[in-house]
């Protein structure tokens, strides 16, 4: 199954990821193909949830945030 069919927080926290790996490949700290293993990093790392409420969105999205810009080193 396709992760972001799976649903839960996982768009959250793939959208996260996703925000910093841009910010960082337009400050060419990472290049073009690097980001989908960014992405798929986090996405691996940070704990699924199946049903989120709004309070786990936001820690989602900070945990994803703060791994990737871990990875990149930012």
């Amino acid at each position: 199954m396709e992760a972001l069919e799976k649903g839960g927080n996982l768009p959250c926290v793939m959208n996260a990821a996703n925000e910093i790996a841009v910010f960082a490949f337009l400050k060419n700290r990472v290049g073009f193909l690097e980001m989908t293993d960014i992405i798929e990093k986090v996405m691996n790392e940070v704990p699924f949830i199946e049903k989120p409420v709004l309070s786990d969105y936001f820690e989602s999205d900070a945990e994803a945030r703060t791994l990737a810009a871990d990875i990149i080193k930012l």
